[in-house]
C-alpha cells in the first residue's frame, strides 16, 4: 500500500502527509513525516470523524455516515475520506494545494484499494483453555 500512498503524494503537489487509519484511530499506513506524526494525525482524524458522525446524525435521513470532511486552516487543508468499512484516508496539504485535484485523487485511490483498507470490528482475544 505504501507505493499507492507515494503515488498520491507525487500526483498532487503540496501534500504534506497521508495516513490510512482504522475507525478507532490506529495508523495502518502512512506517507510523509516521522512515524509519531502519523500516529498523532490518525488519532486526531478519528476524533474529527466521531464529531462529524454526531453532526451527520442530526441531518434528516442520515445514518451518521461520514463520507468526507474538509477543514481549511490557516496553514493549509485537512481532508478525511471514508476508505472502506471502518477505514479512512487522511491527508494534510499546504494552502497552495488544488482542492479539487486532491479530492479527485483521494477518491481514485479509495476506489483502487478500498477493499484492502477495510478493517473488521475488534473483538477481544479469547483465552485458550
Amino acid at each position: 500500500m505504501d507505493w499507492m500512498l507515494r503515488d498520491l503524494a507525487a500526483s498532487v503537489p503540496c501534500i504534506r502527509h497521508i495516513v490510512v487509519l482504522s475507525a478507532d484511530g490506529l495508523c495502518m499506513a502512512q506517507h510523509g513525516d516521522e512515524r509519531d506524526s502519523g500516529d498523532r494525525l490518525a488519532a486526531a482524524a478519528s476524533g474529527i470523524k466521531s464529531l462529524a458522525q454526531s453532526i451527520a446524525s442530526e441531518l434528516p435521513g442520515d445514518e451518521g455516515d461520514v463520507k468526507m470532511v474538509l477543514l481549511e486552516l490557516t496553514g493549509g487543508f485537512f481532508y478525511l475520506m471514508s476508505a472502506g468499512e471502518r477505514s479512512y484516508l487522511a491527508v494534510t496539504a499546504d494552502a497552495e494545494v488544488d482542492p479539487g485535484l486532491i479530492s479527485q485523487r483521494m477518491r481514485d485511490l479509495v476506489l483502487r484499494i478500498g477493499e484492502h483498507l477495510s478493517t473488521g470490528s475488534r473483538t477481544p482475544e479469547r483465552a485458550v483453555p
